[in-house]
């Protein structure tokens, strides 16, 4: 049986209204917004077809431009297509075709789905990255960062993945084994020119203002403070035998005394030239080497090095866990204070030095273990007794040649890459004026057809190759290198605002409005490459463009992962959930009501078909509610049953309200669901329950999940009375959330302490219960104790008369409040507590079928029990 048989036909509904807001066009942004919130998804890779990840991300997304417009906000929501790359390179050559057709075919499929899903977008700013009306700008902002001296072109060693025959970036190469991160091929060093940008000229604001980025999750500003990797520390010149002096960088001057070897990279220009005349030396270098080994490892030399503090001679080493693009690429081997350099000093038999101790008194045993903590210089001569700081500045100030200095591990970043499907780099070489930047007039410098071949297609265009100098107008060659497609994204965002212009990048007035992107969403595999990237060109664009903002993302949701049987979904796994199956079977807002219900975003969740049939049950429950509602004759009183779902009515909208604005769309989405479940059960409770309540819970549950389930919600509004859009409407009136929740942790309380005494006794067939309110003397009692910073509340409660006079009762409280006083927390007053209890005593009728009564301390026998926010129970058989 189909789901259209025993609910509601979702292809029709969700058609139905994705053909209305096209129509009307209702998602279209006006450029001068009034109230502007920029809400923005990664945007995708067109690799032809959406997976579950995909869904979930422009699920949250929308879900809260949607929240956002309902809210009041001029919301801009775009989408466009991060189109170039290597795989579209790979896929065109496997399939004997080119790389634009196979690219765009993927985003005419993609589009359609994400259509289908009734994602929110305004497509009339779509971009896509690989036509030449975006990736002329790319060209024109490079020759600007040119301009600004933040492009160089050097020859450097580079990291080359020879399965994609292409350079990667240092944040491309992944894990210890160093491999591609795209095809996981282990990552080659070659010297090659290359162009970079200088991101480094950035590494201190860069790293400075991470502490700005408040709306980012701590994992991810942590992770590019360790990309960044500034130290603060001293270079000290080494003269090395016979190759005079030799730099090595150390954040622990303090330790210069416990030096007992000097060690090179592999790769620096000293090993190179003892390699040739030293064979042990040459074979270690090219065979044995291994910067990812589990062990540090290395060969002496027959050179000796001058400690520039100790005027002492160390052996010098060749050793692989010293990295050629770090520091120097030289080192001082601490072994006694230093874990890796003591790795090394026992493997190899290097003397194990102390001079730094916990206290003088206290020398540590360092033959087993390094001692890595600061401390008392010990052993040290002169500097002895002084603790790590002052000898650290210290030793800098006495050594000839030394300087305090700041180094990063953050690197220029080389975006050359040998390869067809990217942005041209705009610059020819001419034989006498060199490297010539291509005129902004004769931009884009557009992809020739592409050429099927193995290496780097452009270098295969011989036509396009050729041209002429822009400076003397001699003979020329293009560049044959492209962008790194980290480029496009870098400002892509920036784009959306103004995506027809044809004479610069942005609109700068428009990007001063919209900018910052108010909520950015995407996977945390971006948290240094792109996000690090994008803080670079704002900050660029900011001194060279006047963009007005420094960091282009205020608020930044990493989202987890979909995932099935506990592992991510992927092809290779063969354990995905095809997105188009789930819409065709269940509707696209069941699949994105269910993958905002099972999670929080930031948490990874597992896929579940039964969660997925559950979601849509209650859809067609709800749509059966709003059906029954139109065709029902409710004229009943709004008595205390009607009054308790009007206060829950009010609590839902204010409560999901809060969620909404903290991206906790499964909390929200479990106050509409709770509501209609409220609803349903006063319907079948009452007789004839009051119309007007139930019509307004439902409207309320409509707008609360109009965000996840947008076509649904749009059906039931229209069956509910309305002409216009409900994605126009407006969100409903609400009580005060932080009272709402007050009240129903009363009513949850109550109800559960209800269930226990049952349990406990042992009751069958309970005949009446009585909820008996806290007396008013209580209250009285908790809030001067709340208040008092008396260090014992007790004297200060029995100075109230009224409290006083209750004798060992009130004793016996005030030694609960004196024994509770840090968990304290500001009740209901009673009168709200027994008006709250009042309306919903229908719920514990319901439930044990018996006869409730809520009665005052006034009316009852026995008080003795109850409590602010705890009454007493009394159960009759």
């Amino acid at each position: 049986m189909s789901d259209a048989e025993h609910g509601y036909d979702h292809t029709t509904v969700e058609r139905r209204w994705q053909d209305r807001w096209d129509d009307e066009n209702v998602y279209r942004t006006p450029d001068d917004a009034e109230d502007p919130t920029y809400v923005l998804g990664m945007y995708p890779y067109p690799s032809g077809k959406l997976h579950m990840g995909h869904v979930r991300n422009y699920t949250i997304t929308d879900a809260y431009a949607r929240y956002r417009r309902m809210r009041g906000d001029d919301v801009l929501h775009p989408m466009g297509w991060d189109s170039f790359g290597l795989p579209a390179e790979n896929a065109a050559k496997e399939r004997d075709t080119n790389p634009h057709d196979w690219t765009m075919d993927c985003i005419d499929t993609m589009r359609d789905q994400m259509r289908s899903m009734g994602f929110g977008y305004d497509w009339e700013r779509e971009i896509t990255t690989c036509t030449p009306d975006y990736y002329q700008w790319n060209q024109w902002l490079f020759t600007r960062f040119h301009e600004e001296g933040l492009v160089d072109r050097r020859e450097s060693e580079v990291n080359w993945c020879p399965s994609c025959e292409t350079v990667l970036a240092d944040e491309q190469v992944e894990g210890d084994a160093e491999l591609c991160w795209r095809c996981d091929t282990p990552v080659e060093q070659r010297e090659l020119d290359q162009w970079f940008l200088a991101i480094t000229e950035y590494a201190d604001e860069l790293l400075d203002s991470i502490d700005d980025l408040e709306g980012w999750p701590d994992s991810v500003r942590q992770m590019q403070r360790n990309w960044i990797g500034r130290q603060e520390g001293t270079r000290l010149p080494f003269d090395v035998e016979g190759h005079g002096e030799v730099e090595a960088f150390t954040t622990r001057a303090d330790t210069a005394y416990g030096a007992t070897f000097f060690a090179l990279a592999p790769g620096h220009e000293i090993a190179q030239a003892v390699a040739e005349r030293d064979a042990d030396v040459a074979q270690f270098i090219e065979e044995e080497a291994d910067p990812d080994g589990e062990e540090p490892n290395g060969v002496a030399t027959d050179l000796t090095a001058t400690n520039p503090v100790t005027g002492e001679e160390l052996p010098v080493y060749v050793a692989d866990f010293v990295l050629s693009d770090v520091g120097t690429g030289a080192l001082m081997g601490v072994p006694g204070h230093d874990e890796r350099d003591h790795a090394f000093a026992t493997k190899l038999g290097i003397d194990i030095l102390p001079v730094i101790a916990p206290s003088e008194d206290e020398i540590p045993d360092v033959s087993e273990s390094a001692y890595t903590e600061d401390g008392v210089v010990v052993n040290s001569g002169d500097y002895s007794g002084l603790d790590s700081d002052a000898a650290r500045e210290q030793i800098t100030a006495d050594t000839a040649g030394a300087a305090a200095t700041t180094q990063y591990r953050l690197r220029d970043w080389g975006i050359s890459r040998q390869r067809y499907w990217g942005t041209p780099i705009p610059v020819v070489h001419c034989d006498d004026c060199g490297p010539v930047m291509v005129p902004d007039d004769e931009l884009p410098v557009e992809l020739p057809e592409f050429i099927n071949t193995t290496g780097n297609p452009l270098d295969a265009a011989e036509e396009w190759k050729q041209t002429t100098c822009p400076d003397c107008g001699g003979d020329a060659t293009r560049e044959t290198d492209t962008m790194d497609t980290f480029v496009d994204s870098s400002w892509y965002f920036l784009r959306y605002v103004s995506p027809d212009l044809d004479d610069a990048p942005f609109d700068r007035e428009r990007a001063n409005e919209w900018m910052p992107v108010d909520q950015y969403v995407g996977g945390d595999e971006h948290a240094v490459m792109h996000l690090l990237y994008s803080r670079f060109f704002t900050k660029v664009l900011a001194d060279a463009e006047g963009l007005e903002h420094r960091e282009p993302f205020e608020n930044l949701l990493a989202q987890g992962m979909v995932q099935l049987d506990g592992s991510k979904m992927s092809k290779s796994k063969g354990n995905t959930v095809s997105p188009q199956r789930i819409v065709d079977e269940y509707g696209a807002d069941t699949a994105r009501l269910f993958i905002m219900e099972a999670a929080q975003p930031a948490r990874d969740f597992d896929w579940s078909e039964q969660g997925v049939r559950s979601t849509r049950a209650f859809l067609d429950r709800l749509h059966e509610q709003v059906t029954d509602l139109t065709a029902g004759d409710y004229d009943g009183e709004k008595d205390t049953t009607a009054e308790y779902v009007a206060s829950e009515i009010d609590a839902a909208v204010a409560i999901a309200a809060d969620e909404y604005d903290d991206l906790r769309f499964n909390v929200a989405v479990r106050e509409a669901q709770d509501l209609s479940r409220t609803l349903r059960g006063y319907v079948e409770y009452v007789e004839n329950p009051h119309a007007e309540t139930v019509e307004r819970g439902l409207h309320a549950v409509v707008s609360l999940l109009a965000p996840v389930a947008p076509h649904l919600a749009e059906e039931l509004w229209e069956t509910l009375g309305h002409d216009e859009f409900l994605v126009d409407a407006a969100w409903p009136e609400g009580g005060d959330a932080e009272d709402a929740a007050a009240r129903r942790t009363l009513v949850e309380n109550t109800r559960e302490d209800v269930r226990d005494i049952i349990d406990v006794a042992g009751i069958e067939e309970p005949q009446r219960i009585d909820v008996i309110v806290t007396p008013e003397w209580k209250y009285d009692a908790l809030g001067i104790a709340i208040e008092s910073d008396a260090p014992n509340v007790i004297s200060e409660l029995m100075s109230e008369p009224s409290i006083r006079e209750q004798g060992d009762a009130a004793a016996s409280y005030g030694q609960d409040l004196q024994e509770n006083r840090e968990a304290l927390t500001r009740p209901l007053t009673p009168e709200t507590e027994y008006e709250t209890l009042q309306r919903a005593a229908w719920l514990i009728e319901r439930e044990f079928d018996a006869e409730v009564r809520v009665l005052t301390a006034e009316e009852a026998d026995d008080d003795s029990h109850a409590e602010p926010g705890r009454p007493a129970i009394d159960i009759e058989e």
